[in-house]
Protein backbone atom coordinates (compact mmCIF):
# COMPACT_ATOMS: atom_id res chain seq x y z
CA UNK A 1 0.00 0.00 0.00
CA UNK A 2 3.10 2.54 0.88
CA UNK A 3 4.21 1.68 -2.66
CA UNK A 4 1.08 2.80 -4.23
CA UNK A 5 0.98 6.00 -2.03
CA UNK A 6 3.89 6.47 -3.04
CA UNK A 7 3.89 6.08 -6.60
CA UNK A 8 0.53 8.42 -6.63
CA UNK A 9 2.22 11.25 -4.95
CA UNK A 10 5.18 11.33 -7.49
CA UNK A 11 2.26 11.73 -10.18
CA UNK A 12 0.79 14.29 -8.24
CA UNK A 13 4.21 15.96 -8.24
CA UNK A 14 5.25 15.68 -11.91
CA UNK A 15 1.91 16.79 -12.64
CA UNK A 16 2.48 19.99 -10.54
CA UNK A 17 5.78 20.41 -11.83
CA UNK A 18 4.60 19.76 -15.57
CA UNK A 19 1.78 22.84 -15.21
CA UNK A 20 3.94 25.42 -13.11
CA UNK A 21 6.19 25.11 -16.04
CA UNK A 22 3.08 25.45 -18.49
CA UNK A 23 2.68 28.49 -17.81
CA UNK A 24 3.47 31.56 -19.67
CA UNK A 25 5.52 34.10 -17.49
CA UNK A 26 6.52 36.23 -20.15
CA UNK A 27 4.46 39.33 -18.49
CA UNK A 28 5.81 39.03 -14.79
CA UNK A 29 7.44 41.31 -12.90
CA UNK A 30 10.75 40.16 -11.11
CA UNK A 31 12.00 41.54 -7.89
CA UNK A 32 15.55 41.11 -6.32
CA UNK A 33 17.01 42.96 -2.83
CA UNK A 34 16.20 46.06 -1.84
CA UNK A 35 19.57 48.13 -2.54
CA UNK A 36 20.93 46.04 -5.38
CA UNK A 37 21.63 47.81 -8.60
CA UNK A 38 20.26 47.02 -12.09
CA UNK A 39 24.30 46.32 -12.99
CA UNK A 40 24.87 44.18 -10.29
CA UNK A 41 24.75 40.75 -9.94
CA UNK A 42 21.22 38.93 -8.18
CA UNK A 43 18.57 37.11 -7.56
CA UNK A 44 15.25 37.71 -8.92
CA UNK A 45 12.09 35.94 -7.94
CA UNK A 46 8.91 35.94 -9.81
CA UNK A 47 5.25 35.71 -7.61
CA UNK A 48 3.15 33.32 -9.74
CA UNK A 49 -0.36 31.89 -9.01
CA UNK A 50 -1.79 29.71 -6.46
CA UNK A 51 1.77 30.64 -4.36
CA UNK A 52 4.19 29.81 -6.61
CA UNK A 53 7.48 31.16 -7.09
CA UNK A 54 9.93 31.66 -10.45
CA UNK A 55 13.76 32.24 -9.01
CA UNK A 56 16.73 33.35 -12.12
CA UNK A 57 20.05 35.07 -11.84
CA UNK A 58 20.43 38.33 -13.50
CA UNK A 59 23.65 37.51 -15.17
CA UNK A 60 21.58 34.24 -16.78
CA UNK A 61 17.88 35.35 -16.94
CA UNK A 62 16.88 33.01 -19.81
CA UNK A 63 16.90 30.40 -17.07
CA UNK A 64 14.24 29.98 -14.84
CA UNK A 65 13.44 27.79 -11.94
CA UNK A 66 10.55 27.52 -10.17
CA UNK A 67 9.02 26.51 -7.10
CA UNK A 68 5.27 25.18 -6.16
CA UNK A 69 4.31 27.59 -2.93
CA UNK A 70 5.50 24.34 -0.42
CA UNK A 71 8.47 23.90 -2.27
CA UNK A 72 9.07 27.62 -2.00
CA UNK A 73 7.82 27.62 1.88
CA UNK A 74 10.34 24.84 2.45
CA UNK A 75 13.64 26.57 1.04
CA UNK A 76 12.51 30.33 2.90
CA UNK A 77 12.17 28.28 6.33
CA UNK A 78 15.47 26.31 5.89
CA UNK A 79 17.08 29.44 4.80
CA UNK A 80 15.77 31.27 7.99
CA UNK A 81 16.82 28.55 9.70
CA UNK A 82 20.53 28.51 8.26
CA UNK A 83 20.23 25.10 6.20
CA UNK A 84 22.23 26.70 3.44
CA UNK A 85 24.71 28.77 5.55
CA UNK A 86 27.90 28.17 3.72
CA UNK A 87 30.74 27.18 5.63
CA UNK A 88 34.05 29.26 5.59
CA UNK A 89 35.95 28.72 2.30
CA UNK A 90 39.61 27.59 3.30
CA UNK A 91 42.53 30.24 2.16
CA UNK A 92 45.35 28.73 0.46
CA UNK A 93 47.22 26.08 2.60
CA UNK A 94 44.63 26.46 5.65
CA UNK A 95 41.63 24.09 6.51
CA UNK A 96 38.50 25.05 6.78
CA UNK A 97 37.25 25.38 10.39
Amino acid sequence: MAEAEDQELRARKDRERDELYALDISGVEWHSAPGTEEHEERVEIAHLPEGAVAMRSSLDPGTVLRYTEAEWRAFVLGARDGEFDLEPAARDGEAAE
